[in-house]
């Protein structure tokens, strides 16, 4: 189930970014100590059984020789935002449907369950931080046991988990879920005269629970940059620098004419092109260039430096909020040196490139934006 979890990436929501429309992001996993819940829950439980199935009794699930109140606890993770497991265990007051007297069937018990959970909400209509409810499907597995006859068995379950925020830390818990088991479960063997395939040849037990839930920790998830979008915004600074760079070679061309025809002219010389800088992103705690659609950008600052024979800086950063500061530095230096190398596979000399390591940083937002080497022109 954890492996199937961890593979389960590809699921994650996008959403647009009310601050700038035009941007969207996707959602990145978080730290395996990220994303942590617990939860407690009151319990209403309905038991139906394989040795009843015969004998006409009421099938309403508020008689009182059919249900009994409990409890249960769980622990989970979501992996992603649609994608979590649970550890759930739930008890403990229980029933053996052998007659319609309340007393005859009263009996002890607890679960233990594996469940896989699906937040339909994030999957469908994307993630929301915010957002009220929560509509998260589930299936597992698990072993029962029935303490007051001593009977250990197998259980399958599904179940719909229903999540009301409260704030970031606390959402209040509405779960119906539904258990079969083996037939001796409830501690009786024999089947009823019509207990034949399933469910009625099983032990069955539906649940109400209401109650708590408690995130520990980070509970929310980190924006990636779509590094489309973002050099969609800086295309007009890129048009600029093309503009600039006809605009150095027309005036190079009327020099070189009057040159050749031995007119006086004033020799112009560029010496300085101010220009923004390009940026070049990496994924959390890599060096390597997330998408090599960025060196495009650099391409064409490259061009305009060479042109002019000036040079070239080249800046790495990471993002303050993960690692050390120690370790930041590093990651920066291992940046820059990487968007470096490219650079000189574009035909500039290694000595007219600059490389600088600004270290963690947290001057943009979303903090992501921050895992990026710049290039400018000095």
């Amino acid at each position: 189930m954890l492996a199937f979890a961890g593979v389960s990436v590809a699921g994650m929501a996008q959403e647009n970014e009310s601050a700038a429309p035009e941007l969207k992001h996707s959602v990145a996993t978080n730290s395996f100590w990220s994303n942590w819940f617990v939860q407690a829950n009151l319990a209403g439980s309905a038991f139906y059984s394989n040795q009843e199935m015969g004998y006409g009794f009421s099938k309403s699930p508020f008689k009182g020789f059919r249900n009994n109140l409990g409890f249960s606890v769980a622990v989970g993770k979501w992996f992603t935002p649609g994608i979590g497991l649970r550890t759930k265990f739930q008890g403990v007051w229980g029933r053996s449907i052998i007659s319609e007297n309340k007393s005859d069937n009263a009996s002890k018990y607890w679960t233990l369950n594996e469940q896989v959970l699906f937040n339909l909400s994030n999957m469908i209509c994307g993630y929301n931080p915010n957002r009220v409810w929560n509509l998260i499907p589930y299936a597992g597995a698990g072993i029962g046991r029935n303490m007051s006859y001593d009977r250990y068995a197998m259980d399958l379950n599904v179940g719909i988990l229903n999540t009301f925020r409260l704030n970031e830390k606390f959402a209040i818990n509405l779960d119906l879920s539904y258990q079969t088991f083996e037939g001796d479960f409830d501690g009786f063997e024999q089947n009823g005269p019509t207990a034949k395939g399933w469910p009625k040849s099983k032990d069955n037990i539906f649940s109400v629970e209401v109650g708590v839930t408690y995130n520990i920790g980070k509970s929310t998830w980190e924006k990636t940059p779509d590094v489309e979008a973002l050099k969609a915004l800086s295309q007009g600074q890129i048009d600029a620098l093309n503009a600039q760079l006809a605009d150095a070679q027309s005036e190079n061309a009327k020099l070189k004419d009057m040159l050749a025809n031995q007119k006086p002219a004033e020799t112009k010389v560029v010496k300085e092109v101010v220009a923004a800088p390009v940026s070049v992103f990496f994924n959390i705690g890599k060096s390597k260039i997330a998408s090599r659609k960025d060196l495009q950008n650099v391409q064409d600052l490259v061009e305009v430096a060479k042109a002019n024979n000036s040079k070239i800086v080249v800046t790495g950063y990471a993002d303050s909020k993960t690692g050390s500061a120690n370790w930041n530095q590093k990651l920066s230096q291992k940046r820059a040196e990487t968007v470096a190398d490219e650079i000189v596979k574009m035909g500039v000399n290694r000595d007219n490139i600059e490389v600088v390591a600004a270290g963690g940083v947290d001057t943009l937002s979303p903090v992501s934006y921050n895992r990026r080497a710049t290039v400018a022109i000095k």
